[in-house]
């Protein structure tokens, strides 16, 4: 005898109809109010007042249709969700791009006074509560950091057939206003060169002619400190150290050697010497007489800088503090200058913190736990998809790490130091979706990014304000219906001016106070702050 096949019964039925309708009709209705709000962005006509007002109302309409579209998303299929994605998102064409003048959003957002918030800001309790989500005060102190890094590789002389290739193209006097900067309220008080007596790959910069400006060093970096008017807001006088990293593709990360150096000779901790990567060793600590602007380290040069403008500010009864900022190579030599900086300037106890993106390993064990001990805070800005902050000892490293609690204490195994703010390149509705390696290390990447960035489980930011032009300056990673060509920024004419009186074009002559001098690494006078 057959069993009766078993029916379902007819209110379910009923039920499933409904919500299948209900679905249905949610769909057509987001849909269509898109189609209208994109007709009506897309409408001629009209005047730029009106187009702005109009883009506020779709603007709005579109975050409504956002809630709408994630109800949708949570009962349906993933078809809708790419739907949902794009109408949440700001929406940029490249008629965005058009220089309208004053009636263009401003590239960053009011800077408020965190003078009450500047410990926590700075990470004196390691940015706990400020991270997930990312707390708007923290974004643009980062940001602010970003881009003094930045501006190391936007003024650096990387023309191989210049003379000063390797060097800074302005001097300090006046490199924020060259660039833009001078909004932060700091002043450069000092330039770091550097040199390696080790051969770490593609780092260094040299001229391809026979006269050269140098043949042994590079400039790296810049020591700055907050005018008056910042530290107010800041609530101290804030010193600054920014380093940059290499301005050549990531892949000669690959190539580092894993050899690791005493780093610390004054003592031991624990039972285990302090060691770091030998390759970033050699430039933070490489010196020779015979050099005309590395006769004194890298480190000799910072820590000399760093301890006069502390004692000058600790003497007028000011609060200081020191932040550390780099990129890549730039990150691991931050972390070391920190080190020194908190060991040596008993001053700066507890008000040391490095700001680091896309930096690599840099030390042992010892060398991390001994950075906690000296009260060191680190901020470690990373991209998902970048290489380098996996390096070195990409396998290796994480084999060992993940096996067991007793390798895992290993202390010649490479260890990352602090906390870290993990960013996924692919949030970003404005950059490609290829997995290019020297893109997702870019800093202008990094900061586009972070400037999006609000959680972990959110998407990108509607209301952030960075340049997105910015990214490509030595990238092609925006989507090209924006129409910015790829690895924009660079001198006009390649370096070369037209003579008017003779009708050539010629390879102008640097002034004189933006060449290059062994006494420019002194000290700049502490004035008008």
């Amino acid at each position: 005898m057959e069993k009766s096949p078993i029916k379902t019964p007819l209110r379910k039925l009923r039920r499933r109809g409904t919500k299948r309708t209900w679905r249905l009709k949610q769909k057509l209705k987001l849909t269509w109010k898109s189609i209208k709000i994109r007709v009506r962005s897309y409408l001629p006509g009209f005047l730029a007042t009106k187009k702005r007002l109009t883009h506020v109302k779709s603007r709005n309409q579109e975050q409504e249709l956002a809630q709408v579209a994630r109800k949708v998303c949570k009962i349906s299929n993933d078809s809708t969700k790419s739907l949902a994605f794009l109408l949440q998102l700001p929406k940029y064409s490249a008629a965005d791009f058009l220089d309208r003048g004053d009636m263009m959003t401003p590239a960053a957002s009011p800077r408020e006074n965190i003078s009450k918030m500047w410990r926590e800001i700075h990470g004196s309790k390691n940015w706990e509560n400020l991270l997930d989500p990312l707390h708007p005060w923290l974004r643009r102190e980062i940001t602010k950091y970003g881009e003094f890094v930045e501006s190391v590789y936007d003024s650096l002389d990387f023309d191989p057939l210049s003379e000063f290739c390797g060097s800074c193209r302005y001097n300090r006097n006046k490199l924020f206003e060259e660039l833009g900067l001078t909004r932060h309220g700091y002043k450069v008080t000092k330039y770091i060169y550097a040199m390696s007596h080790v051969d770490v790959p593609q780092w260094f910069l040299t001229s391809s002619l026979g006269e050269t400006w140098s043949k042994d060093s590079n400039w790296m970096g810049f020591v700055a400190v907050s005018g008056d008017r910042e530290s107010l807001r800041i609530g101290r006088r804030d010193i600054v150290v920014a380093w940059r990293g290499t301005v050549t593709p990531t892949e000669w990360f690959m190539d580092l050697r894993t050899s690791k150096e005493p780093f610390d000779c004054q003592g031991e901790h624990g039972n285990n010497v302090i060691k770091v990567q030998s390759g970033f060793f050699s430039i933070y600590n490489s010196k020779s007489e015979l050099t005309r602007y590395n006769k004194k380290s890298a480190s000799e040069q910072t820590m000399e800088e760093v301890r006069r403008l502390v004692n000058f500010f600790k003497d007028r009864g000011e609060e200081v503090s020191l932040t550390v900022t780099g990129h890549s190579l730039g990150g691991a030599l931050a972390l070391m200058n920190a080190y020194e900086a908190a060991r040596d300037v008993p001053e700066l106890s507890g008000n040391v913190s490095v700001i680091s993106f896309g930096a690599p390993r840099v030390g042992n064990l010892a060398f991390k736990e001994r950075l906690n001990s000296l009260g060191v805070k680190v901020l470690r800005v990373v991209n998902k998809q970048d290489i380098v902050p996996k390096l070195p000892g990409i396998v290796f490293n994480k084999v060992l790490n993940k096996l067991n609690p007793i390798t895992s204490r290993l202390n010649w195994v490479y260890r990352h130091v602090g906390t870290q703010l993990k960013l996924d390149v692919f949030s970003s509705p404005y950059l490609k979706r290829d997995s290019d390696l020297a893109g997702s290390h870019n800093l202008e990447v990094y900061l586009h990014v972070l400037d999006g960035f609000h959680r972990k489980k959110s998407g990108f930011r509607v209301n952030a304000r960075r340049d997105v032009a910015s990214v490509n300056k030595s990238t092609d990673m925006l989507l090209d219906h924006l129409r910015i060509p790829e690895c924009w920024y660079q001198v006009a004419h390649k370096g070369l001016i037209l003579n008017k009186q003779t009708g050539r074009w010629v390879k102008p002559v640097r002034a004189p106070e933006d060449i290059p001098s062994p006494l420019s690494t002194g000290p700049k006078p502490i004035y008008s702050l």
